[in-house]
C-alpha cells in the first residue's frame, strides 16, 4: 500500500458546514423551488414579474396560475417523459463523445493514501462536438431548428427530469460509498467531512471523494469530474442559444444584448474546457465529496440560474449600443484577465516550480511540504482569482438594465414604446420596471455570496491542513479577495 501523505497526518478534524444537518435540508429542497419559483415568477405570459405579485392584496391562487402559466395537469405536468427521455440522449451523447473522442490522460493531486487518479480530458473536443452539429442544424433550419422549439416548449420539464436526475445521481452515489475500504487498490477514498454520520448531510456533502462508475461501452467514468465541466456547462451554452432563437422568434431579429451575454459566457466555458487540467487542483474535486452540493449545482444551478439574463431577454429584447457593448466587453476582459492569469500562475507554480515565468516567485513553505506564494498574484489577494471570476459576473446582468416587463395581450391598445411579438401580444416595462432586476441581478448577488462563503471554508480549510504557517502566511498576505477592501 502506498504510504500516506504528510497532509494525512497533520490535518485537523472536519467539521459541519454549510450550517450542518439543518442548512443541508434547507439547500436540498429549498433550492429546487427557488429555481422554479425564478422560472414561474419571470415568465412570458404575463409579466416579469407576474402582475399579481405587484398587487398581492388582490393576489389570488387561481389568478397567479393562468399569470405563470401553471401547467394544464397541475403538479404532474412539471415533468414529461418526452422530456425526460430527451434528457436522457443527451446524456449518453456526452458519454459516447467522452468514449469515443481522442483524450488526454492526466494524473490528478496526491490523495490521502499518497496515490493518484488518473483523468480522461477530452471536454473540449466531446462539447465543441455537440455544438458543431447545433450550429449546423441551425444554419440549415433557423430559429426553427427542432432543438431550440423543444427546449422553448419543454423548459419546465426539462428542468424537472433534470432535478430528479441530480437527486438520482446523489443518492447512488452516497448508497454506493458504503462499499469503500481502507486501503483498496483503486484509490477510492471518503471525503474528510463526507462522513459525519448524518445520513442527510453526508448525501448533500457528498460521502465519496471522487466515485467513479464503469459503463458497458463506455469504460470508466469519474462521476464528478464529468459533470463538473461536461452536461451542465455545456447545457448552459445551449440553453443561451435557445433563448437567442426564441427572441428571434418573437420578434424577427436578436439583439446585440442577448448575443453579448451568450458570447462571453460562452467564452468563459470553453476556456474552462481548455483549460481542463486546472480543475484538478479546485476545492471541488481534491476537499468535496460528490453528493446533493454538487450534482444540483453542476446539473440543474448552472445551466437553469446562469440563463435567467438570457431567457429574460428573449421576451423584452433590449439594445446596449456601441457604448453598452463597449462597457460590457471592457469588464469582461479585466475579469477574464485577472481570473486566469491568477489560477494559470497557482497552476504553474503547483505543477513546474521552475518554471521561468513563476521561479521569481517567493512563498512559504510549510511544515506538509506546501508552499504558499507570498508574491505575484497571490501576494495581492488570498483569492484574487475569485475577484475576477465576481468582476465577469457583473457583464452577465448589465445587459438586461433596469430590469422588469408586463405583457399585453394581441388586441390591446398599442402602447407607447412597446415592443410586439410575432403573436401579436406587447411588451412594455409598466410597473414592473425595476422589478424584474430581484431576478436578472439575482446572479451577482448570489456569486458574491457564494464566494465569499468559499474564501471562509477555505480558510477553515487551510488552518486545518497548515496550523500555524497558515496564520503567518495571512499576516503577509492580508486581505481575502478584494485588495484594500475585503
Amino acid at each position: 500500500m502506498a504510504p500516506k501523505s504528510k497532509r494525512a497526518a497533520t490535518e485537523q478534524p472536519h467539521g459541519y458546514e454549510f450550517g450542518g444537518p439543518l442548512g443541508a435540508f434547507g439547500i436540498s429542497f429549498g433550492l429546487p423551488v427557488l429555481v422554479y419559483l425564478f422560472t414561474f415568477t419571470c415568465n412570458d405570459v404575463s409579466g416579469c414579474p407576474a402582475p399579481s405579485f405587484l398587487s398581492p392584496k388582490t393576489l389570488s391562487l387561481d389568478q397567479l396560475k393562468l399569470e405563470v402559466g401553471w401547467p394544464a395537469d397541475g403538479i404532474w405536468g412539471l415533468a414529461s417523459w418526452k422530456a425526460s427521455g430527451a434528457l436522457a440522449a443527451y446524456y449518453f451523447l456526452n458519454l459516447i463523445l467522452y468514449a469515443i473522442l481522442p483524450a488526454a490522460e492526466v494524473e490528478g493531486t496526491v490523495l490521502q493514501s499518497g496515490g493518484r487518479l488518473k483523468y480522461r480530458f477530452n471536454t473540449m473536443y466531446s462539447n465543441m462536438a455537440t455544438l458543431f452539429a447545433l450550429a449546423a442544424g441551425t444554419i440549415a433550419q433557423g430559429a426553427e431548428f427542432p432543438v431550440w422549439t423543444f427546449i422553448s416548449e419543454n423548459y419546465v420539464q426539462l428542468l424537472t427530469a433534470s432535478i430528479l436526475l441530480s437527486y438520482a445521481i446523489a443518492t447512488f452515489v452516497y448508497v454506493r460509498s458504503f462499499s469503500v475500504k481502507t486501503g483498496n487498490k483503486d484509490n477510492r477514498e471518503l471525503a474528510a467531512g463526507g462522513h459525519t454520520g448524518n445520513m442527510l448531510y453526508d448525501w448533500f456533502i457528498g460521502r465519496e471523494l471522487n466515485p467513479r462508475i464503469s459503463i458497458p461501452l463506455i469504460g470508466e467514468v469519474d462521476l464528478k469530474e464529468w459533470c463538473e465541466l461536461r452536461p451542465g456547462m455545456m447545457g448552459w451554452i445551449i440553453l443561451n442559444c435557445s433563448w437567442c432563437a426564441q427572441q428571434y422568434r418573437n420578434y424577427g431579429y436578436v439583439t446585440d444584448s442577448v448575443v453579448c451575454i451568450t458570447v462571453v459566457q460562452a467564452l468563459y466555458i470553453i476556456d474552462s474546457w481548455v483549460n481542463e487540467a486546472a480543475i484538478l487542483t479546485t476545492m471541488d474535486i481534491t476537499t468535496d465529496g460528490f453528493g446533493m452540493m454538487l450534482s444540483f449545482g453542476d446539473l440543474v444551478w448552472v445551466p437553469f440560474v446562469y440563463s435567467l439574463q438570457t431567457r429574460y431577454l428573449s421576451v423584452y429584447p433590449r439594445s446596449l449600443g456601441p457604448v453598452g457593448l463597449l462597457t460590457t466587453g471592457s469588464l469582461i476582459c479585466l475579469g477574464f484577465y485577472i481570473f486566469r492569469s491568477a489560477n494559470s500562475q497557482k497552476n504553474v507554480f503547483r505543477t513546474n516550480p521552475n518554471d521561468p515565468s513563476v521561479a521569481h516567485l517567493k512563498y512559504i513553505e510549510t511544515k506538509t511540504g506546501s508552499k504558499l506564494l507570498t508574491t505575484g498574484w497571490w501576494g495581492i489577494a488570498r483569492h484574487i482569482n475569485y475577484f475576477g471570476d465576481w468582476i465577469q459576473a457583473w457583464p452577465y446582468c448589465l445587459p438586461t438594465g433596469i430590469a422588469g416587463y408586463q405583457i399585453l395581450s394581441a388586441g390591446s391598445t398599442s402602447a407607447e414604446g412597446a415592443f410586439v411579438m410575432a403573436d401579436g401580444r406587447q411588451v412594455i416595462q409598466g410597473e414592473a420596471r425595476g422589478w424584474g432586476m430581484l431576478i436578472t441581478y439575482f446572479y451577482i448577488v448570489y456569486f458574491g455570496v457564494l464566494l465569499i462563503h468559499r474564501d471562509g471554508r477555505d480558510d477553515q480549510k487551510c488552518y486545518r491542513k497548515y496550523g500555524e504557517d497558515w496564520v503567518k502566511y495571512k499576516k503577509i498576505v492580508r486581505w481575502r479577495i478584494i485588495p484594500g477592501i475585503y
